[in-house]
């Protein structure tokens, strides 16, 4: 079971696990030294689509040596992203990562039903993986940046999403706990009814994971304070994954954790995809894109 993104690098290594990277306008700072990075430890060979000249000049400026890269010259942005994932899509790449690109140019890539890369009536997602010293293990999360509302449906295809993260990590059967704004059961909260539905469906093996819901976040993570409730549970304490009910609640999760906790590491990528497709912002540091990649090479199938 790997416990924090150090220990994700030597198990890469340790298994000499080695995929290709395809990088959609790849020509920006972070994401050709995460690019690098990620090369010079073994578990990628990249490709960066874009324009030969700025990946020359970042290159040059960043002291990297250019020939370590695969290059497609494109001069267009637009032209760049449909020609990355049309590699991916054509099986020329295991990875897919967001470059400089705006995410509705990638997406728009993505979904495109002649040469994207979500199958028919599939489900586009994202999973968030949380480095906190605070926490003693990773944290696995959804959906902080895809699904605004999700309904029933969908949030059984995100935990399984989710749990499949969490179980190439090495956690045979994870633990997920269904987050609401309390663990009571209270008929008011479309998200304890559901938290509770969820839950049951662990239990009869629907959803391959060890279940709990409704939980709200303090008992999901926070040993004492089940202690102080009193409450029994599988899970709480001690969850592996947490699945949120609304884009806001796990986004403000995602965020504090980045900008209040202390040495927080982070991780994230699309899910439902025929790819590990990297959705880093362009503001994201060169860490939290190296971690990504790391993620999605050991969440490949």
């Amino acid at each position: 079971m790997i416990k924090n993104f150090n220990e994700l690098f030597a198990e890469l290594k340790a298994k000499g696990i080695c995929k290709k990277m395809i990088a959609a306008w790849g020509v920006d700072s972070h994401t050709i030294e995460a690019a690098s990075l990620a090369t010079d430890q073994g578990f990628v060979k990249v490709t960066l689509v874009g324009d030969r000249d700025l990946i020359a000049k970042v290159c040059d400026e960043c002291k990297i040596d250019i020939e370590k890269f695969e290059i497609v010259d494109i001069k267009d942005e637009l032209k760049a992203v449909a020609e990355a994932v049309r590699m991916v899509h054509d099986g020329e790449g295991d990875v897919l990562m967001k470059g400089l690109c705006s995410t509705d140019k990638f997406l728009r890539a993505i979904l495109n039903k002649e040469v994207g890369l979500l199958p028919p009536k599939g489900l586009l997602s994202h999973v968030g993986v949380i480095e906190n010293p605070n926490y003693h293990k990773l944290i696995f999360i959804t959906d902080m940046a895809v699904i605004p509302a999700p309904d029933f449906r969908q949030k059984v295809k995100m935990a399984g999403f989710v749990t499949g993260v969490a179980r190439s990590f090495g956690i045979a059967m994870p633990k997920i706990a269904f987050i609401a704004a309390s663990e009571q059961m209270l008929d008011s909260m479309p998200a304890c009814i559901e938290g509770a539905m969820l839950a049951k469906m662990c239990d009869r093996g629907q959803i391959k994971a060890i279940g709990d819901g409704p939980l709200a976040l303090d008992v999901a993570i926070d040993e004492e304070s089940v202690q102080i409730k009193k409450l029994q549970s599988p899970v709480a304490g001690d969850a592996d994954c947490l699945l949120f009910p609304n884009i806001e609640s796990a986004n403000v999760f995602w965020k504090t954790n980045s900008k209040l906790a202390v040495g927080v590491r982070q991780a994230g990528f699309l899910v439902g995809t025929k790819v590990p497709c990297i959705l880093a912002s362009r503001a994201d540091s060169v860490d939290v894109k190296l971690n990504s990649i790391a993620s999605a090479v050991m969440s490949v199938k």
